[in-house]
């Protein structure tokens, strides 16, 4: 019988595994965003563009809970 084992990559001498990866934004900056969309959303005439403020704006309330 033969086992496969498979081969690690090992790390070269002086290079440093990238870091655990962060937020870029905050909750707080979502509610920001959902803000300033829903005042630009208000005063735009152009149907195209308002659908897809809309549609940026409904993907932004699926990371913030709705207050109230």
């Amino acid at each position: 019988m033969t086992t496969m084992t498979e081969d690690t990559p090992q790390t070269q001498p002086g290079k440093t595994e990238p870091g655990r990866a962060r937020a870029l934004f905050s909750t707080a900056d979502f509610r920001l965003l959902r803000t300033a969309l829903t005042a630009y959303a208000r005063q735009i005439e152009d149907r195209e563009e308002l659908a897809k403020i809309n549609a940026l704006h409904h993907r932004l309330g699926t990371y913030v809970p709705s207050e109230g």
